[in-house]
C-alpha cells in the first residue's frame, strides 16, 4: 500500500508566534503515524516560486494523512499557525509501482 504525504511550503512572519504550532504538531503527527521526511532543510529553488520553509511528512497511507489533517487537534492547531505564517499544503498519495530501470 502506498504511503500518504503532506507537502508543505511555509513563510513564517513571526517565529515566536509560530513555535507553539510547531511544538503541538509532534504529538498530533505521532498519533496518526506521521514522521518528518523533510523539515525546513537547506534547499535550492530551480524552477518556479518557493517559500522559506519546506516540509514533507510521511503517513502510513493517504487516508491516514487526510484523517490527520481533518482531526480536531490539527484543525485547532491551524488556528495557532494562521496569524504567524502563510502556508501551502497538499496531501498526496505516494507511488508504489515499478521504478525506472538502470538499463
Amino acid at each position: 500500500m502506498a504511503k500518504g504525504y503532506w507537502i508543505g511550503r511555509v513563510d513564517v512572519s513571526n517565529d515566536e508566534g509560530y513555535k507553539p504550532y510547531a511544538v503541538a504538531n509532534g504529538p498530533i503527527f505521532k498519533k496518526w503515524g506521521g514522521r518528518f521526511v523533510v523539515r525546513a532543510g537547506k534547499f535550492t529553488t530551480v524552477e518556479g516560486a518557493s517559500r522559506t520553509r519546506n516540509v514533507v511528512i510521511e503517513f502510513p497511507d493517504y487516508q491516514t494523512a487526510i484523517a490527520c489533517y481533518n482531526s480536531p487537534e490539527y484543525q485547532a492547531n491551524i488556528k495557532v499557525r494562521q496569524p504567524h505564517a502563510i502556508a501551502d499544503l497538499i496531501i498526496i498519495e505516494g507511488y508504489d509501482g515499478p521504478q525506472p530501470s538502470d538499463g
